[in-house]
């Protein structure tokens, strides 16, 4: 993941940008500042309200400068942030869309069938596109109806929706922040678990071939120092450096793979794969493919930090072409994976590699090494969630602020290790927080939204609005129960 990436890693997790704040909380933010806080805050200016943005949310503008402290002395730097372009727009959220997921789309058409995943695909990402864009939609008018506010991110849009929703559910806008900020803090937190298992997985095999016969267990815990040092780092700035390496490493994983799929002989006939699934199966396909599609995240940060955000999401903007060429790419993926590899198809598509030969041992080797390099970039995101509240709470933690964020850090990362430990497959893991984190994330939350901001509206809640939002909820909640009850059922059944 490349600086620029970063930089809107931290314009979405960094500070909160509202300006109502009492003499104690701006006393609080200092000391927050000057006692080294990760990475940048945002200072947002003067932002002149627009009555024709509720008609016409495209139309938003911003004027957004960035504060930096530097972490030794506190010393504030004011710069104006950098506005991207739509082809960077672009590469950034494709970044962000493709991870682990895409390793696991053989896994995914297994559970779905060739052509069932195929055309499941397809509709999951309209769904997705169209739950964003509503997302994108509450944001710009909770913008608007909180003056000197010009960005808002995904947990505090919802509040801010809420709290301008109707009034019975007004009361509720704290805790729709929390539980939004729970599920993105569970999701990074099941993003590091899963490298930890993906990065294990792939050396075992290797250092087996080479004659170093030792357990699995073994292996992640050799891999737990170099991670947990790395993860120790407080500032975004020591981290940067790596994560462009770890996209190098990432795409040449995936094309090495391929290319040894289509050159390891004929590819079996697809009339020997199945083209459909049903049941257990395709209950696990959902969980693959919602988890696949992690960039929700993103969609704010990235809109606002655009020189021009109304590219963002018209007919032929970003958001579609985007999500169209991913999609493109999880299905040929996914299907050559499936094709060439049938039922013995692994969570990772990497782990299919013959590993007696060098060459497939090269390419595991450095797989895990871009995915093992990406690892403090998730683990930075997860604490940027977790720390700001501890910090605030705890009178240790303002004391010592230093030593108490390398122990939050030391014991999330013993976390994510323990985790990872115990759970026995990848693919499951993936399919797991899938259907329990991502589809409340991708789904169900931009509904609310939409159900929200609709309700303060006379007529804008229609019967196609109604039809529209109940469909998308009654397909996640199916995805949920049954993704994330199948799952466990094989998580279960892997330990007996």
């Amino acid at each position: 993941m490349p600086k620029r990436d970063l930089t809107v890693l931290h314009r979405y997790f960094s500070g909160r940008l509202f300006p109502a704040r009492t003499q104690q909380q701006q006393s609080d933010q200092k000391a927050i500042e000057a006692a080294g806080e990760m990475g940048r805050t945002l200072e947002i200016t003067g932002r002149q309200n627009d009555k024709s943005l509720e008609k016409n949310p495209e139309r938003f503008t911003k004027n957004v400068t960035e504060k930096g402290a530097d972490p030794e002395n506190g010393d504030p730097v004011r710069r104006r942030g950098h506005e991207t372009s739509e082809l960077e727009a672009a590469t950034h959220l494709f970044k962000g869309s493709v991870g682990a997921g895409l390793f696991a789309m053989g896994d995914c058409f297994k559970n779905g069938g060739l052509a069932g995943a195929t055309i499941l695909l397809p509709i999951i990402a309209v769904m997705c596109v169209h739950c964003e864009r509503m997302l994108i939609r509450g944001s710009v008018l909770a913008v608007e109806r909180t003056p000197g506010v010009d960005f808002l991110d995904y947990p505090e849009t919802v509040e801010k929706c809420f709290e301008h929703g109707p009034r019975p559910l007004r009361k509720m806008s704290r805790v729709m922040k929390l539980i939004v900020e729970m599920f993105l803090c569970v999701t990074q937190f099941g993003f590091c678990a899963i490298y930890f298992v993906f990065i294990t997985e792939n050396l075992h095999q290797v250092l087996q071939q080479n004659g170093i016969v030792i357990s699995m267990s073994m292996v992640m815990l050799i891999t737990l120092l170099p991670a947990m040092i790395p993860s120790l780092m407080t500032n975004l700035k020591y981290i940067s450096p790596v994560s462009l390496f770890a996209n190098v490493a990432l795409l040449f994983g995936l094309i090495a793979t391929l290319t040894i799929a289509f050159s390891d002989g004929p590819m079996p006939s697809v009339g020997d794969r199945h083209l459909f699934t049903g049941g257990a199966q395709l209950a696990l396909f959902f969980g693959t493919a919602l988890f696949s599609y992690e960039g929700i995240a993103l969609i704010l940060p990235l809109r606002n930090s655009m020189r021009r955000p109304e590219k963002f999401s018209t007919r032929f903007g970003v958001l579609n072409s985007t999500m169209f060429f991913t999609t493109a790419l999880f299905i040929f993926t996914g299907f050559v994976s499936y094709v060439r590899w049938g039922e013995e198809v692994a969570g990772s598509i990497t782990l299919n590699l013959v590993v007696e030969e060098v060459f497939s041992q090269v390419v595991k080797v450095i797989a895990a090494l871009g995915v093992f390099l990406g690892y403090p970039i998730q683990f930075f995101v997860m604490i940027k969630i977790l720390w700001p509240p501890l910090k605030r709470s705890n009178n240790c933690t303002q004391k010592y602020p230093i030593t108490s964020q390398v122990c939050l850090r030391f014991f999330m990362v013993m976390m994510t290790f323990g985790v990872a430990l115990v759970v026995p497959k990848l693919n499951l893991f993936i399919s797991l927080i899938g259907a329990l984190c991502s589809t409340c994330l991708a789904f169900v939350i931009p509904v609310l939204i939409d159900f929200v901001t609709r309700a303060q509206v006379p007529k804008a809640l229609g019967v196609w609005s109604y039809i529209k939002n109940i469909l998308i909820l009654t397909v996640a909640v199916l995805g949920i129960v049954t993704g994330t009850y199948q799952s466990i059922v094989e998580i279960v059944k892997e330990f007996k």
